[in-house]
Parts: structure tokens; sequence; C-alpha cells
């Protein structure tokens, strides 16, 4: 005999529980996981995951990523560190690589595969089963309708049949149903978003991303080290990355100079010379914002730009310490003033640090500080800060080249203070005989992101499949038809004629197709009516009644 336990209940009774279970005061571990199962399994909560991504991503558009503006990360950084710290503790500077976003991400994956399971096998018993028989009383149906004539159920049913409706006879009736392809949309809609995170998992895994900053005249080769951030999938190894390369001919930006909004942008134009392979005969490509260089699947984006002055500088003994352009971060995106920072190790008689303020379109403003009043390089001038002592490069410490170590700054020794403009081609005399720097041109620089995901071409398909789906579950309705033929009183015969749909707020459409059926119907025993039979029709459809079969 199978051991029992009691518990007590409110109203002092005991009931048998059997053993090994718990009462409703304990669900124990087993019926906690049923529960949990359950819970993350029903479709409300599927939505609310749902939800809860889309609210997720949101903080990716707020804030800038670095996997796509990294540059935009820094000016943050710059002017708002305390701020940005803690943002950055929050992951809201890389949102999708957040352990809160995968955890929401995974949820939503297991609560919509638990979802698509049971539905689909109610799905497919339903296919395999037959549309119900014939009620008694067709005139309590929301849709219901008469016709005196005669006609065999055979010819009935081929009626239905017609109209594309699964069919099923008895003595004296026929029975039809369409609409099953409602539910297939909802299956190809849930099924479609598993396949848009599966994709999403596939691209993560077996794919990669990174960004690089390349000056005009630079090129770039697609291997680890040549990156400037670089972010691949936990399955991607260094000898998986397609070996392309590609130079930065040239980059130049088209500004609205005259209307209503001088200055806005009107395209960017970045002129490439590309090698597919190491082997491979060299290519020109132009690449634009929403043309990416494609090279057997890994795509090259641009993503921003920017200035880049080349400089000389000679230090104290009248050797030339540094030579080059220097990438300055746009801190008005208006009119592009920009800042940059050189820090010249090899000076002597000590290091130099030497802060830059670019001006594209330089203008005296009237409290006499100068600022840049247009994006484009008309009328370009730097201002130079300078600073004499140890940069702190060889102490092990990585440093940013966009800024300085303000601790080791306050050690240094003031040279310059926001200089007067310098020209292009003009040179600026650090004092204490300490060198000079010297302004030699500009250059424009490129932000690119080179990406490549396995997962993006599943994921389109699963977008495509999603809104199929839709449209099927919104645009098909479920409904059931009847046809009883009867004798009436006066020795002929009635067709009878109900209907109803599954659909809530599915009335409307059905009422037209039912009166098609209706029409169909009646012209088809048209031409068996007995001579002299003035064949009335006798219809009904009570507005608003919801009337089930009896």
């Amino acid at each position: 005999m199978k051991k029992t336990t009691t518990d007590e209940t409110t109203t002092g009774e005991s009931a048998a529980v059997p053993a090994g279970r718990t009462g409703p005061k304990g669900l124990g571990v087993v019926g906690w996981l049923r529960w949990f199962w359950r819970t993350l399994t029903a479709m409300r909560t599927a939505l609310v995951l749902l939800f809860l991504l889309a609210l997720a991503s949101v903080p990716g558009s707020l804030f800038p990523q670095r996997g796509v503006e990294p540059g935009a990360v820094t000016r943050y950084f710059k002017s708002n560190p305390g701020t940005a710290e803690w943002l950055d503790r929050l992951w809201m500077f890389d949102v999708f690589q957040a352990p809160w976003f995968a955890a929401i991400y995974l949820l939503l994956f297991v609560s919509l595969i638990g979802c698509i399971l049971p539905r689909t096998g109610v799905y497919l018993r339903e296919l395999r089963r037959e549309p119900p028989a014939a009620p008694r009383h067709l005139n309590r149906l929301p849709h219901h309708s008469t016709i005196a004539g005669t006609a065999t159920t055979e010819e009935l049913a081929a009626a239905l049949r017609r109209r594309r409706f699964r069919v099923v006879s008895g003595p004296g009736w026929v029975g039809g149903e369409k609409g099953y392809l409602r539910e297939a949309g909802n299956l190809l809609f849930h099924t479609a978003l598993v396949g848009i995170l599966l994709a999403l998992g596939i691209g993560a895994l077996y794919g990669y991303r990174g960004n690089v900053l390349i000056v005009e005249g630079n090129g770039f080769a697609n291997t680890v080290a040549a990156y400037d951030r670089y972010i691949p999938g936990s399955q991607v190894s260094a000898e998986s990355l397609e070996p392309f390369s590609f130079q930065l001919d040239d980059f130049k930006v088209d500004y609205q100079i005259t209307g209503d909004r001088p200055g806005q942008v009107l395209d960017y134009t970045a002129k490439l010379s590309v090698h597919d392979s190491p082997a491979a005969a060299e290519r020109a490509y132009t690449l634009k914002v929403n043309d990416p260089l494609d090279v057997n699947g890994t795509l090259t984006y641009l993503i921003d730009h920017g200035y880049a002055p080349t400089f000389t500088v000679t230090d104290g003994s009248g050797q030339v310490a540094f030579e080059g352009p220097v990438a300055c971060l746009p801190q008005n995106s208006r009119t592009f003033a920009s800042e940059c920072t050189i820090k010249v190790p090899d000076a002597k008689p000590d290091q130099l640090g030497l802060a830059i303020r670019f001006l594209p379109t330089a203008a005296e403003m009237q409290d006499g500080s100068w600022d840049s009043t247009f994006p484009a390089a008309i009328n370009p001038v730097v201002q130079v800060t300078a600073f004499a002592g140890d940069l702190g490069l060889r102490s092990g410490v990585p440093q940013s080249v966009y800024l300085f170590d303000q601790e080791r700054l306050k050690k240094m020794k003031r040279l310059v203070m926001m200089s007067e403009p310098v020209e292009l081609g003009k040179s600026l005399d650090l004092p204490g005989g300490y060198g000079k720097i010297t302004f030699t041109g500009v250059k424009e620089w490129a932000a690119l992101q080179i990406a490549h995901d396995p997962g993006r071409l599943p994921a389109l398909v699963a977008a495509v499949a999603a809104v199929l789906g839709v449209l099927l579950s919104l645009l098909i309705r479920r409904r059931r038809l009847w046809v009883r033929v009867r004798d009436d009183d006066g020795g002929g015969q009635v067709i009878e004629v109900g209907g109803l749909t599954r659909t809530e707020s599915g009335d409307g459409g059905f009422a037209d197709e039912f009166a098609d059926i209706v029409k169909a119907l009646k012209d088809a025993t048209a031409s068996k009516e007995p001579e002299g039979s003035d064949g009335p029709e006798r219809s009904k459809e009570p507005a608003g009644r919801k009337g089930a079969p009896g």
C-alpha cells in the first residue's frame, strides 16, 4: 500500500498527500524546479524578456560604444571622468558584451524554445484531427443562413473543397475548417526569433570585429597587431583572419557651403588600394558610409573621420625628434575644432609633451580668443601648449596616445601655455633652448571597423521569416463552417449553413466570406430547384451574437 502523509487545512480537515511530495506549504526542490520551468516557458515571460532585451539595448544608443566609436568614448571620459568611470562599471560603453545583457539573451532563448516545442506538438495533432461534426442547431451560430434547394453532401463537400476547406461529411451534413496557417505563422515567428538569437550567437563565437584609425597615405593589413581595438569570438584564432590589406590613398568630405545649414556634411569618400590576398593584384575601391568593402565576407565600414595635422619637432640639440601626422579628436562636431597630443620621449635635454589645439577654419572671436567657424580646412592653424620633463613612458605603465597623465603633467615644466595661432608652414620656438615645433601640413584620418560575422546571413533569413510569420498570424483567421440538408414542411429540401471564427475580432472579415459561400451554394442549387419554386432565401445573422455549437 502507498504511504501517505497528512496536511492540516485551514478548516481543520486533513488531506492525504502522496509520500515523496510536499503539501502547499512546501514545494520542495522538484516542485520549485517545475514552477520555475513553467514560469520561464510561459508566453507572458517570453514577451517580458523580449521587452527587457529591447530595453537593455537602449543604452547602446544613448552612450558611445567602444566597438563602434572608441574616439567618442575617449572624449566622454575626458569631459565626464567621474560619471564615465561609474558608467564603465555598469558596462554602458560595452552594452552588448555585458553579463546582464547575455543573461537576458540566454533566458529569452530558453523561454522561446520552451514555448515552441509544446505548441508545435499541439499544432501537429491539430493538423491530423478532422474538423468537428456539424452541431444540431446551426441557427445558434454567429453566422447562419438557409437556402431552398437540393444538393447532395458530396456536392456540398466539393463546393467547400474548392474554397480550400478541410472537409468532413456525415449523414445529411458537411463540415469544413480552414485557417490552419495562422498557428503556423505564430510558430514560424517564434522559431524565427530563436533563429535570430542563434545567428547572434554564431556571430559572437565565430566572428570578430576591430577598429583601426588610418591617416591618409598609411595602410592596414588584417592582422591582430594592426588593430587599435580587436574583439574576437571565442572560436576565432589569429590564423582565421582574412589575409587582405589596403592603403588609404585619399579621404574627402564634402560640406554644404551655402544655404540654411552651412557646414553640414554632404558626402564622405575614402579612396582605397586593396589587395584581397598577399598574391592578389591591387584594385581600387571607393569606400562610403553605406557601401562597405567586402573581402570574402569580411566587411570594412567607414565609421568616423577627423584631421591629422603634420608636425616636425626639433629638440634643443637641433635634431629632429618627431616628424609626421598626429590624429586629433574632434571636440566640436559642428566646426571640427580638435585636440591632439604629441609625446616626444627622445627629445633633449628633456622629454617634451605637446598639447595641440587644431582649428580647421580659424577666426578670432570678439573676446580675443580663437576658434573654428567651419569644419573644412580653409584656414588651418594650431595652438600649442608645451611641457618639458619626464612623461613616464619608460615606467612600463601603458598610457593613452590621446591624453597626458595629469599627475605627471603637474610635475613637468611649463614652457608655453596656449600659444598664439601658428599658421601652416610656420614654427613656434620653445623657450629655454628646448627646440621648436613646425606646423607642416594637414591630412585627414578615417576610423574604420572591420567585421566578420558568419551569422549575418542567417539573421537576415530569420528576420524575413519572422515578418512572414507575423503576416500569416495577422491576416489569416481560423474559421469553421457547416452545411446541413433537411426536409422542410412543404416536402422539399432546405440547405442550412452556419459558421463561426476561432479568432478574436475575426467576425468582421468572415461575414463577407460567409456571404460569398452562401451565394455560391445558392447558385449551385438553383438549377436543381423544382419548377414553380420561388426559391426564397431565409437568412439570419444576429449582430454581435456569439453563440456556440449546440
